[in-house]
């Protein structure tokens, strides 16, 4: 069947199947959304906000969620490096005095657009948040 061209009908049914499951998990508009009050408990739509006056802050976010997970992760690299005695005492100094300062510049932009450190840790659901808890 395969090789004369031609695809079995019941594959394509049960993806078509699987595909109208899916978008009925995530209404598009709100006309789909079932009446208040007809008993049925529905959960938060995942759906993406694209409301335009809040664009700019919430690319602003996501930006400075990326920097401050790499931030994290080369301050962690440099204690380990510390740890293991990799670096002179100038380059412990000088590399603490970096990180401390890319910490207040983050402080910074995040005061700027109305955020904090905390905002910036994304939930990811069953896996957890992005970021490691602030000690």
């Amino acid at each position: 069947m395969a090789g004369d061209g031609q695809r079995p009908a019941g594959r394509f049914d049960e993806v078509a199947d699987a595909a109208e499951r899916a978008f009925r998990l995530l209404p598009a508009v709100p006309r789909d959304l079932p009446p208040p009050g007809d008993g049925k408990a529905r959960g938060v739509a995942r759906r993406i906000t694209t409301d335009p006056e809040n664009v700019e802050r919430d690319l602003v976010k996501l930006v400075l969620t990326l920097v401050e997970l790499l931030r994290q992760l080369m301050e962690r690299q440099a204690l380990h490096r510390v740890d293991a005695g990799d670096l002179t005492e100038e380059q412990e100094e000088r590399l603490g005095e970096t990180l401390m300062a890319l910490h207040d510049r983050m402080e910074e932009l995040c005061a700027e657009y109305g955020l904090t450190l905390r905002d910036l840790n994304l939930d990811l659901g069953p896996l957890g948040t992005l970021l490691p808890p602030a000690e």
